[in-house]
């Protein structure tokens, strides 16, 4: 697979490009950038966040559950991370795991009645 175009131009240029892709609901294409430049910069939550969610669009979930578990172990009180896991695990019929993610990420959110 040719992947020049994913890759081209700066780190600015292909976050830019994936947020297009995104945006465009084109998640497959957008993974393809965000795959790059996470590997280039996995420190960096955005790019990471944003590759699980393109995952999760695209219903590559195992992929999705992966990135979100490591942006939660990295950081524990990263509210959308948690609520895209619980997401995640829902999706897949695993409401169980899912449902401490989800009363965390309600309870870092502020949303208190949810618990």
């Amino acid at each position: 697979m040719d992947t020049t175009y994913y890759d081209h131009g700066t780190l600015t240029e292909r976050w830019e490009r994936a947020g297009q892709f995104f945006e465009a609901k084109d998640y497959t294409a957008a993974t393809r950038v965000l795959a790059g430049l996470v590997a280039e910069v996995p420190e960096q939550t955005g790019p990471r966040l944003l590759l699980a969610r393109a995952y999760y669009h695209s219903a590559q979930l195992g992929r999705a559950e992966a990135e979100l578990r490591l942006l939660v172990e990295r950081d524990p009180v990263e509210h959308y991370a948690r609520l895209m896991l619980g997401r995640t695990l829902q999706r897949q019929g695993r409401h169980a795991e899912a449902e401490p993610h989800l009363r965390l990420a309600a309870a870092l959110a502020g949303d208190f009645a949810r618990l």
